[in-house]
């Protein structure tokens, strides 16, 4: 067993407020492996979650009410995934979630206005990266690959709406029952060699489709109107620095063969989207959303922001055990260290944008 951690070190698993988030940062089985380290780990119940209160109280988690990490003591690392409820207004704690606000996102300036009014810290999962830059944790593969999966469907005409959380097993038989009606289909991948564009390669090699895939090098040989000639195009690039985006709102008007974009990415309200041509997220209520050109031309979009929430369990596991692997890097929280720093730099540059 590892040396004790300082008592102070106190990690506290928030319930998410989005009604259709089912994942957790954490599972019950790597909270055995916080606590065995010396972690003390609070789990808030949660009637969404795909996993039981009963299991991580077996793994030694002490459980609390749900939203309740408001007012828990101000040195508690509070954990999940997606947004934070709009109160309290000022923000005190340490927070590890996917904020989406250091890209200049619509709501940017509100989230980092809750941290600087409240004092507190944020450590955005997006910038926890080695020393190339290189992220050390993330949800892209099952973002990638359930975002190729319901274009698969949605090209058969086989999409059915509310979407609804299911096994990988699942989602498999469907893209396997529509495998004659895509028949034929030329589907592209950009950013196909990363996470997320690994495992949309992988949803389409279930369904029987051999994936176009494209990456910086395709992208400066072929011209991004090459694009145009596939029937799906499955957008897994996420960058940094504003660059020529892949489709812009004129490629609508012209001649295509493109009919439908998952957009796993889903930078929409970013000058970093690479698909200029929306501007909104879609929802599990109505997960295509159909743009139009000048002249009338659709294109049906799908640009869902917590995709790897259809397959909880799988997506769960994964997650949490790269993220578990940095957590225990949180000894002495007060002096992080590797990813938690430049994720800290992040958070700082950030801020600066509020002056």
């Amino acid at each position: 067993m590892a040396d004790p951690v300082p008592e102070a070190t106190h990690l506290w698993v928030r319930a998410e407020v989005r009604a259709t988030e089912r994942r957790a940062p954490v599972v019950p089985g790597d909270v055995r492996r916080l606590v065995d380290a010396g972690f003390h780990v609070t789990v808030e119940e949660s009637t969404q979650r795909v996993f039981d209160p009963e299991s991580y109280v077996e793994a030694g988690a002490a459980l609390a009410a749900t939203g309740s990490w408001v007012d828990a003591p101000t040195d508690v690392v509070v954990v999940g995934i997606k947004e934070l409820p709009e109160e309290p207004a000022a923000l005190h704690h340490r927070h590890v979630y996917f904020a989406h606000a250091f890209k200049g996102q619509s709501d940017a300036a509100s989230v980092l206005g809750r941290f600087r009014a409240g004092g507190g810290l944020l450590w955005d999962v997006e910038y926890l990266t080695d020393t190339q830059g290189r992220r050390v944790v993330a949800f892209g593969y099952w973002a990638g690959y359930v975002g190729a999966a319901l274009g698969v469907l949605h090209l058969a005409g086989a999409l059915e709406s509310p979407l609804q959380p299911m096994s990988q097993h699942d989602l498999d038989a469907l893209l396997l029952s529509v495998s004659d009606q895509v028949a034929g289909c030329r589907p592209v991948v950009t950013g196909a060699r990363g996470r997320s564009g690994t495992g949309a390669c992988d949803a389409l090699g279930v369904a029987g489709l051999l994936a176009g895939r494209w990456d910086r090098q395709e992208s400066v040989d072929l011209g991004n109107k090459g694009l145009l000639d596939h029937d799906l195009l499955v957008n897994c690039v996420g960058i940094k620095e504003p660059v020529p985006p892949f489709l812009v709102p004129a490629d609508l008007d012209a001649s295509r063969r493109l009919s439908v974009v998952a957009d796993v990415t889903c930078d929409v309200t970013s000058d970093k989207n690479m698909i200029r041509l929306n501007d909104a997220v879609t929802t599990w209520d109505e997960p295509v959303r159909t743009v139009r050109g000048a002249g009338g031309a659709g294109l049906d979009v799908i640009a869902i922001d917590n995709l790897p929430s259809l397959l909880p369990r799988e997506a769960s596991i994964g997650f949490s055990e790269e993220l578990t692997a940095q957590l225990l890097g949180l000894a002495n929280p007060a002096r992080p260290t590797g990813p938690w720093v430049a994720a800290e730099v992040a958070f700082r540059q950030a801020l600066t944008t509020l002056d």
